[in-house]
C-alpha cells in the first residue's frame, strides 16, 4: 500500500508489484532473539534500522518481515538512482528492506520524511554495518525510526545452548534451575575459535557448515578486509593496513580487561614500531563505527561503604573469534594458554549476556573499585531487577566466584538499588543448581534469553 498526499487520507492505492523484489534467500534462516524484538518494533516504529557488524545476519533478519527491498551494496543501478533521487527507492511494498543504507546516507532523511507522510507504522527497515560520519543535514530520526542492534549469534541461537536457565526469570528472582551442560574444552575452545557467524553455517547436505579451520580462514580473511578496505571507508583517512593489523593484535591480547589506550598503542607499537595514542584513538573509533569493537561500561551503583568505583570499560570484540583471528591463533593455542582461554571465555558469555539483555530491554556493565573487587557482568533492567555474574571457565573456581558476588551484593546499598533478582557463577561445564548461599551456578550451555 502507498499513501498519496491528494487523496484523502481515508484511501489507498495499492501500487504494481515491487520495482525491486526480494530474490529467494539461498540459506536456511536460523532463528534469532532479536525477530520478536523486531517485530515489536516495526508495529510501534514508522521504521526500524537494524545495526551491526558486516555478517552478522541483519540483512537475513530483516528479509523473514520484508515485503520488498533493495541491496545498495550488491545493486550499483540502485545505488545510482538513489544518489539521483533517493525517493525512487521507497516506492516498494511495505515493510521494505533498504539494504546497506549509509552508501546513500541522503537516504535517511528521505526515509524520514515518507514515514512523515504515510499513515501507519513499520514502512522500513534499514540495514547498516557501518555509522555515518554525524551530519548536520541528518535529523537524528527520533520518534520516526526505532534502532535494533545485532550481534553475532549467541549459544542459544547456534543451537549450542539448551536456554534452560532464562535470564527473564532470573531478573523475576527464579531460582537457577537444575540443568547440565557438558561440552569438552576443545569443544568449547573451538566455539570460541568459529565464532557465531552465521555465514559458517550450513543450509543443506548441499551447503554443509564449515569446519573450524575454515571459519578459522574466514575470520582471518575478515579481518584482513577490515584493514585494508573497510576501515579506511569509514572515515576516509589512509591507514596503513600493517598498524591497523597490530592495533588489532594488541586488542586481542588483552580482551576482556580495562586496557588503557595508552596501553593499547604501547603494546600495538611493539619495540621498533611507534603508535601514538591519537592513532590509537582514531583506530578504535574507526572500529567502533563498524560496530566490531563494543566495550562494556562500568556499572555505577549506590554503595554502603567507602569504596571509590573505577570508570574504565573493559575492552571486547564484537565476537570473540575476531581476537582469536587477529593473533592467528587456534583451539590448541587456547588449550595451552588457559589464562587467555579464560579471558576469551568471559568475552563470549559477554557477547550473549547482551543478546539476551537487549531482549529483556537491561543493559550489561560490569564492577570493578578501588579495593579489587571485580564482578564480570552486571545485568541492569532497573531497581530490583538487576543480576550480577562472575565468569569462570573451570568449574573448580564457583567458590572464589561466588565469594566475589557475596561481597559485592553486601556493598550495594539495596535500599537504593533493590536486592539483586540473581547472583550467578557462569561456567564452562557441568551441573547447573543454586547453592545454599543463593548464588546459582550456570553452565554456559543452558543459559538463554
Amino acid at each position: 500500500m502507498t499513501y498519496h498526499p491528494d487523496i484523502p487520507s481515508r484511501h489507498f492505492v495499492r501500487e504494481p508489484a515491487p520495482r525491486w523484489p526480494l530474490t529467494p534467500m539461498r540459506r536456511e534462516y536460523w532463528p534469532r532473539v532479536a525477530d520478536a524484538e523486531l517485530k515489536q518494533r516495526l508495529v510501534r516504529s514508522g521504521a526500524v534500522l537494524i545495526e551491526g557488524p558486516r555478517a552478522c545476519g541483519k540483512t537475513a533478519t530483516a528479509r523473514q518481515l520484508a515485503a520488498s527491498g533493495v541491496r545498495l551494496d550488491a545493486d550499483r543501478s540502485a545505488r545510482r538512482a538513489a544518489e539521483a533521487d533517493p525517493g525512487l527507492l521507497l516506492q516498494g511494498e511495505a515493510p521494505q528492506l533498504i539494504d546497506e543504507w549509509q552508501l546513500v546516507p541522503d537516504i535517511w532523511n528521505h526515509v524520514r520524511h515518507a514515514v512523515d507522510d504515510r499513515p501507519g507504522r513499520g514502512h522500513f527497515i534499514l540495514t547498516g554495518s557501518a555509522v555515518p560520519p554525524d551530519d548536520i543535514t541528518r535529523h537524528t530520526g527520533a520518534g520516526r525510526i526505532g534502532r535494533l542492534r545485532l550481534r553475532p549469534m549467541s549459544l542459544l541461537e547456534l543451537k549450542r545452548s539448551t536456554g534452560e536457565v532464562s535470564l527473564a526469570r532470573l531478573l523475576t528472582g527464579a531460582p537457577v534451575r537444575g540443568s547440565v551442560a557438558k561440552p569438552t574444552t576443545r569443544e568449547l575452545a573451538e566455539l570460541l575459535c568459529a565464532g557465531g557467524w552465521p555465514g559458517h553455517l550450513g543450509s543443506s547436505l548441499d551447503d554443509p557448515p564449515l569446519s573450524v579451520d575454515d571459519a578459522m580462514a574466514e575470520n582471518r580473511d575478515y579481518l584482513g578486509e577490515v584493514c585494508r578496505t573497510d576501515i579506511r571507508r569509514v572515515d576516509g583517512s589512509d591507514r596503513d593496513p600493517a598498524k591497523v593489523g597490530r592495533f588489532l593484535q594488541s586488542l586481542g591480547r588483552n580482551v576482556a580487561t580495562c586496557a588503557s589506550m595508552a596501553t593499547l598503542a604501547r603494546d600495538a607499537g611493539g619495540s621498533d614500531q611507534h603508535l601514538t595514542n591519537y592513532t590509537a584513538n582514531s583506530y578504535m573509533t574507526a572500529l567502533e563505527r563498524l560496530m566490531l569493537v563494543e566495550d562494556q561500561p562500568p556499572w555505577s551503583p549506590h554503595l554502603r561503604s567507602r569504596s571509590r568505583l573505577r570508570s574504565a570499560s573493559r575492552r571486547h570484540f564484537v565476537d570473540p573469534s575476531l581476537a582469536v583471528a587477529a593473533l592467528s591463533a587456534s583451539p590448541d593455542h587456547l588449550l595451552h594458554d588457559f589464562e587467555w582461554f579464560g579471558f576469551l571465555f568471559e568475552s563470549m558469555v559477554i557477547r550473549d549476556l547482551r543478546i539476551y539483555a537487549q531482549a529483556n530491554t537491561a543493559s550489561l556493565y560490569h564492577y570493578r573499585d578501588n579495593t579489587g573487587l571485580e564482578v564480570d557482568a552486571v545485568v541492569d533492567a532497573g531497581p530490583g531487577r538487576w543480576a550480577a555474574f562472575e565468569i569462570k571457565l573451570g568449574a573448580a573456581r564457583v567458590d572464589e566466584g561466588a565469594r566475589s558476588l557475596l561481597k559485592f551484593a553486601d556493598r550495594v546499598d539495596t535500599d537504593r538499588c533493590g536486592k539483586p533478582a540473581a547472583l550467578g557463577v557462569i561456567v564452562g561445564s557441568g551441573y547447573g543448581y543454586t547453592r545454599s548461599d543463593g548464588v546459582g551456578v550456570i553452565p554456559v550451555g543452558t543459559l538463554g534469553v
